[in-house]
């Protein structure tokens, strides 16, 4: 029988972003020790070298880590790090900073450069090398600012401080986001995109082929004790199927994002370990409001048509947990009291169209719009993750029963990423983490605040407007929680959004390599605790 480890999330706001250490309270070195520890226990001892292959969904088309959300690959990877992390709990830790603290103000926070360490090509971190670095990323990310807005960043001796023009509470957190990963700004930045860049981590880039791989070898230098590895193959195998074959073929010794029904391939394979764990990841659909989802009665129905307790417990066999909210309930924000008035209900969502002037005037079976137009919605997936195309299909034929008409149009993550941005569609389907600065704050405030960049649906509250930006400024955990809930309310009652479900993620590997530990926050793949069984 495979072996099978599963995990536990009981998250609350003051583990996942130390309240403590908001308020000012300095967190100690020996909790970023403390938080190595592998959810795959080791059996024995390590062999030090050799090679491990794991496979991974393409992602990116190059490493700069300012391009997009590529970033996410560089530390994944096992090469980039950041001034603060998040340990197997969720809970922010030291990194690359020792400790850190807020003034009285709220609005100067020093961080302790930590000291010795050296980036891949042995040159020194510095906190002057860590201010290049930040400065690059607010110079050429149009991303940055949306975490928080520095008025200044100083070095006074091995301190770096960051003054922010209003007071964020989650500038820690927004520092443990690998945008934030630490480069060399002195090396050659232009080589960052197909080289990959110059960072702290375990590994550096040996080579990369955005179709294909990226091999990452041993960094010579790295600060935080020895690297098992020699080197580390991170091969691009988009399709599920064949990412499970790989692992049960040997091809590959690590296999991310396979799902619950990837697990019959391994039954009675003792030399597998799974792990499981719910995520924080939540997939979701937008609506766009500037056409003709503008009209809330059309929204409410394609809500209240959408079977999402059988698309997740049924289709997905168990792999998901059903969606009503922004946060999902692995975090403590009133998931189980915020009230859902577009809960399933398909003869519901007829009446509601009857009423509203929606009709079939032509007899196909679908609704025209109450002008008489044809209605057939524009709906933009990709296909990477496979439970999107899952709930992309499962939609459209849910809709059809209800008498809406729904056009798939599958494209490349990148090319999604474009149509979000100009507002190209009528529905568009995300899966992102909902915590990524360890708080739901900046998911929140991307998605839906009206000026967010981000947010091209036309979706507008002044209310949820207000509320996020006291929600930005608020250091007091109660506070915080109140207003989250509050939000979420307000986007759920405007019927906005569509959550389909909150991920089960999993996590296969051969158990000759140890150290393979799941991370709530799944920036850390490859790390330096991944090792050969000897």
């Amino acid at each position: 029988m495979y072996k099978w480890m599963k995990k536990t999330m009981g998250l609350a706001l003051a583990s996942l972003i130390g309240i403590s250490l908001l308020a000012g309270c300095q967190k100690s070195e020996s909790a970023a020790k403390g938080s190595a520890a592998s959810g795959q226990e080791a059996s024995g001892q390590t062999a030090s070298g050799g090679e491990v292959t794991i496979g991974v969904t393409s992602f990116a088309d190059t490493l700069e880590p300012t391009e997009q959300y590529f970033s996410w690959v560089v530390t994944r990877y096992g090469v980039g790090e950041t001034l603060a992390k998040f340990d197997e709990n969720g809970e922010i830790v030291p990194c690359l900073a020792k400790e850190w603290s807020v003034s009285e103000d709220q609005l100067t926070w020093t961080f302790k450069i930590r000291e010795g360490v050296k980036f891949s090509n042995g040159n020194d971190m510095t906190p002057e090398a860590v201010k290049a670095s930040l400065e690059r990323t607010f110079e050429l990310s149009d991303r940055a600012a949306t975490f928080f807005d520095p008025e200044s960043i100083e070095v006074d001796g091995q301190n770096l401080l960051i003054r922010t023009k209003d007071p964020v509470a989650v500038v820690p957190g927004s520092l443990a986001d690998p945008l934030f990963l630490i480069v060399d700004t002195t090396a050659d930045t232009d080589s960052f995109a197909m080289s990959g860049p110059i960072c702290t981590g375990p590994y550096a880039v040996e080579s990369f082929n955005p179709t294909d791989s990226c091999i990452v070898v041993k960094n010579e230098y790295y600060w935080d004790g020895e690297v098992p590895l020699d080197k580390v193959t991170l091969k691009c195998i988009d399709d599920q199927t064949t990412r499970s074959m790989a692992l049960q073929t040997g091809e590959i010794d690590i296999a991310y994002n396979l799902k619950t029904e990837n697990i019959a391939d391994f039954e009675g394979d003792e030399s597998i370990e799974i792990q499981k764990l719910q995520s924080l990841r939540s997939t979701y659909a937008f609506m766009n409001q500037n056409g003709v989802l503008g009209d809330i009665r059309l929204r409410q129905a394609i809500i209240r048509g959408l079977d999402k307790e059988t698309y997740c417990s049924t289709l997905l066999e168990g792999g998901a947990t059903p969606g009503k909210a922004p946060v999902p309930p692995t975090l403590d924000f009133g998931f189980d009291e915020l009230q859902d008035e577009n809960a399933y209900d398909p003869e519901g969502a007829k009446a509601l169209l009857a009423e509203a002037g929606y009709e079939d005037l032509d007899g196909d079976g679908f609704v025209e719009t109450p002008e008489g137009e044809v209605l057939d919605l524009n709906f933009v997936i990709y296909t990477s993750r496979e439970e999107l195309n899952v709930y992309a299909q499962a939609a459209q034929a849910s809709l059809k029963d209800i008498g809406i008409k729904v056009t798939l149009n599958t494209v490349s993550y990148e090319t999604l990423l474009d149509m979000r941005d100009s507002g190209d569609f009528d529905m568009l389907i995300w899966n992102v983490l909902v915590a990524n600065t360890g708080d739901p704050e900046k998911y929140l405030r991307e998605n839906w605040h009206s000026t967010s960049a981000s947010n091209q649906t036309g979706y507008l509250n002044p209310e949820v407007d207000s509320l996020l930006d006291q929600l930005a400024a608020e250091f007091d955990e109660d506070a915080r929680k109140d207003l989250t809930i509050q939000i979420q309310q307000l986007i759920m009652d405007d019927a906005s959004t569509v959550f389909f479900g909150y991920e089960t993620t999993y996590l296969f590997s051969n158990s000759r390599v140890t150290g393979v530990t799941m991370y709530p926050m799944d920036y850390y793949w490859l790390t330096k605790d991944i090792a050969l069984a000897e």
